[in-house]
């Protein structure tokens, strides 16, 4: 059973921040290299990070699968589109249908925004993704360069779907 929850404690944070841990390394050290992931997951993915982006209006979600915290998306209500931040989920759940679970909960929280699309973004080397959101309904809207400091950068493609 797939159940998402939003975060709203500092409990919820932290265990974000440990699914993150895990998720990152594991998949994107192979794409951006570890100085960048050690990075990015204390700027960004931290439990203190959170607590500040979710003050600044991004909405955090914990997806459980069968009561285990797998993963977790963050949104973020825009003019005219609902910015899909962040959307993982632990390796050894995916192909449970949990994405898309968890794709649908997002288009329906848009709707209820009244919102008419969805947009993200996504790295350009991050292949298997970029198929999931074409396979979902995403259209690829070009590349998309922003410097996250530090020296790094990050190389994606902007991604969205219209509802």
């Amino acid at each position: 059973m797939i159940k998402i929850e939003i975060a709203t404690s500092t409990k919820d944070y932290l265990q974000i921040e440990t699914l993150a841990d895990t998720i990152w390394r594991e998949h994107y050290i192979p794409i951006v290299g570890k100085p960048q992931i050690d990075y990015m997951l204390d700027k960004f993915q931290s439990a203190k990070a959170i607590e500040s982006q979710v003050k600044d209006g991004f909405e955090y979600f914990s997806m459980f699968y069968n009561k285990i915290p797998v993963g977790y998306i963050s949104i973020k209500q825009e003019t005219d589109s609902l910015f899909l931040s962040k959307i993982y989920v632990l390796s050894n759940y995916r192909g449970k249908k949990i994405g898309k679970a968890t794709m649908q909960f997002v288009e329906n929280k848009a709707k209820s925004y009244q919102l008419k699309k969805i947009r993200l973004t996504v790295n350009i080397h991050n292949t298997n993704s970029i198929k999931a959101y074409e396979k979902l309904g995403f259209d690829n809207v070009g590349p998309i360069v922003a410097d996250i400091g530090n020296g790094f950068v990050m190389d994606d493609y902007q991604m969205v779907k219209n509802l």
